[in-house]
């Protein structure tokens, strides 16, 4: 990808301070690049209490600071409350995967990166969550904008990431660095829920630890 000629990117009133929340190194890896290439000043915000169990949760964010750390990207680790989040989560837990659980999952996690962007000056702020296809980009977005409402001068930037071959790119990114590859959405009822399908259509259940991407990959 070195040949890549990528456009440059204009995040909302032309800033070039940004705020990214990462949920992992492969969904951030291609934001990252595409940020970093257009010469735009930003710092991931680790904020996840959703994921589930914590064996899972420090893989996700150890292998997100390894690559922050080889880019000289700064990494802002907040707190894993998933008490917290398991209170918000209670009466959704047979949720649809895309579902209220899910919304209420990225409202809480772009309130605090909303409220940690309008604490420290970032003017806006972004996520890594839509490039994902599992994922629903128009509720991720509206998530986005509830979060920065009630800061003045803080816009959410709810750029199409997978666009332009950005999707393609974040497998490519992640095979060439060799990330660790989460086999389910995060939470304990994702899961839960893929576990089951898995059983259903006669394939071995999730092994956290032991899946990662590789350059020679055929996928």
């Amino acid at each position: 990808m070195s040949d890549l000629k990528r456009p440059v990117l204009t995040p909302p009133n032309g800033e070039k301070k940004v705020l990214l929340h990462s949920c992992c190194a492969p969904c951030s890896g291609e934001v990252m690049e595409a940020m970093t290439a257009s010469g735009i000043d930003y710092t991931i915000f680790f904020y996840n209490p959703n994921i589930h169990p914590e064996k899972e949760y420090l893989l996700r964010k150890d292998e997100n600071i390894r690559f922050a750390e080889k880019e000289g990207v700064p990494f802002v680790d907040a707190d894993y409350d998933k008490d917290n989040w398991f209170a918000r989560a209670k009466g959704m837990e047979w949720a649809p995967e895309r579902g209220i659980r899910c919304t209420m999952c990225f409202d809480m996690r772009f309130e605090r990166t909303a409220l940690y962007a309008h604490e420290h000056g970032f003017p806006v702020m972004t996520s890594s969550l839509g490039i994902s296809r599992w994922k629903d980009m128009n509720q991720i977005n509206g998530c986005g904008a509830r979060a920065v409402a009630p800061y003045a001068g803080l816009d959410y930037w709810d750029f199409n990431w997978r666009k332009g071959g950005g999707a393609n790119r974040m497998i490519e990114i992640s095979k060439r660095e060799e990330f660790y590859q989460q086999e389910y959405c995060g939470c304990v009822y994702s899961l839960r829920d893929t576990n089951r399908h898995r059983r259903e259509v006669g394939r071995p259940q999730i092994e956290i630890g032991k899946l990662y991407y590789r350059p020679d990959d055929a996928s």
